[in-house]
């Protein structure tokens, strides 16, 4: 990074303070990960000075044969992982792959199904302040106040009398397995397409961890840089009877030029998702998740819905008196980053609330395992128990940096 350095000194130490703050900090943010020296090769390549609009072969400009193989592997390499029929690679972030499928087959005033953002949901799902919510009637669902898992009697309940054109599945703090065939019958019935969102959990899909929604679902949206491990953008993937309504619902719709540094940093990591390690890691991620929630459990903490089946579990931090702002807060100065997060029926407003979110995707990328989930429990409680008291903090952190020099980021 000489000519950055060279170039723009300002930049170039954030980037550095940036590289050292992931290295001595341990990332539990359960939609964060690390990308591999070979994806970040990619996204920062030549690609980025080419304009392609269009899709491969079928461009607006010339010149684009080389951006067009990269484009055609991320297509054929996401179709052999998911056996999806259709692919679009164009999306920039999640919520515009979202975008582009509701403006595919939907039309505003349509009613929308998808969890609420304060029972986990995203606010692409319907949240009012989201254009899902301003330019869709929304018909919300949750989880159980008993359980803290989804309900789905009450969700046909209410698809029912809503009578949704497209019911959403899918979430960015549920801890439990996603039933897509229930879902998808409930669809059936009243007549919806639907979409999951696998954002969070496609790395395990893709692994076979977690079940696939494509024997039940006519659409599926990701992200590409949480548990699939790549750069940050998005992809759609579809039935073939939807191909055309998809493509044009993200170029001329609602995107222009696609980002083309990234689609060949997404070709790259969707290799690596093709790897036997790959299904180690994700395997991993499972497993250190729940051993993690296991200790916190013993320990005491509250987890919504009793645990967790997949890479992240939400803490209800109203039997312990602290915020999950306040949590949030003590943690980082000790060297844990993680996010405050609502919980079911928090009495909180969203920017205090009343929990946090814990996922272990970034941890098992450094390759971190169940003995590392013990320490890191503890470290969390450690803190959490002393609420307010610098000397912990600092005790913690000292512990904490040890802990991620024996696992480096790269």
């Amino acid at each position: 990074m000489s000519e950055l350095l060279h170039t723009d000194p300002e930049v170039y130490e954030a980037i550095q303070n940036e590289m050292a703050r992931e290295n001595n900090k341990i990332l539990l943010i359960a939609s964060e990960n690390y990308a591999s020296k070979a994806v970040l090769e990619a996204q920062g390549c030549v690609m980025t000075n080419k304009y392609a609009e269009g899709y491969p072969h079928k461009r607006y400009y010339g010149g684009c044969e080389y951006v067009d193989v990269v484009e055609d592997l991320a297509i054929s390499r996401s179709k052999a992982i998911f056996g999806a029929e259709h692919v679009n690679v164009q999306p920039h972030s999640g919520t515009q792959a979202n975008m582009g499928v509701y403006f595919a087959v939907l039309k505003p005033g349509d009613t929308i199904m998808g969890m609420d953002l304060a029972h986990g949901g995203h606010l692409s799902h319907g949240s009012r302040v989201n254009f899902s919510g301003i330019f869709y009637n929304v018909a919300g669902y949750g989880v159980s106040r008993e359980t803290g898992m989804i309900d789905y009697d009450d969700i046909r309940k209410i698809a029912i009398e809503r009578k949704p054109r497209m019911i959403v599945i899918g979430a960015s703090a549920y801890a439990r397995t996603l039933d897509f065939k229930a879902f998808h019958n409930i669809a059936k019935e009243v007549g919806a397409y639907t979409l999951a969102d696998i954002a969070h959990i496609a790395g395990l899909i893709a692994a076979g961890v977690h079940p696939s929604p494509f024997p039940y679902c006519d659409f599926v949206t990701t992200t590409t840089h949480k548990t699939l491990r790549g750069p940050r953008g998005g992809m759609i993937m579809c039935k073939a009877e939807y191909a055309k309504l998809i493509d044009k619902g993200i170029f001329p719709a609602i995107q222009g030029g696609p980002l083309m540094h990234v689609i060949a940093a997404k070709a790259v990591a969707l290799k690596e998702a093709m790897t036997p390690e790959f299904k180690r890691y994700q395997e991993q991620v499972v497993i250190n998740a729940k051993r993690l929630a296991d200790n916190l459990i013993k320990m005491g903490y509250n987890l919504v819905s009793g645990g967790t089946d997949n890479h992240l579990m939400l803490v209800d931090l109203r039997n312990k008196g602290i915020t999950g702002k306040d949590a949030e807060a003590a943690l980082d100065v000790s060297g844990i980053t993680l996010n405050k997060n609502a919980v079911p029926f928090d009495d909180k407003p969203p920017m205090i609330t009343s929990g946090i979110r814990i996922g272990t995707p970034a941890v098992t990328t450094r390759g971190m395992k169940e003995g590392e989930m013990d320490r890191i429990a503890e470290y969390i409680d450690k803190v959490l128990s002393n609420v307010g008291n610098e000397n912990v903090y600092n005790d913690v952190k000292i512990e904490v940096m040890e802990l991620c020099r024996r696992f480096p980021v790269y």
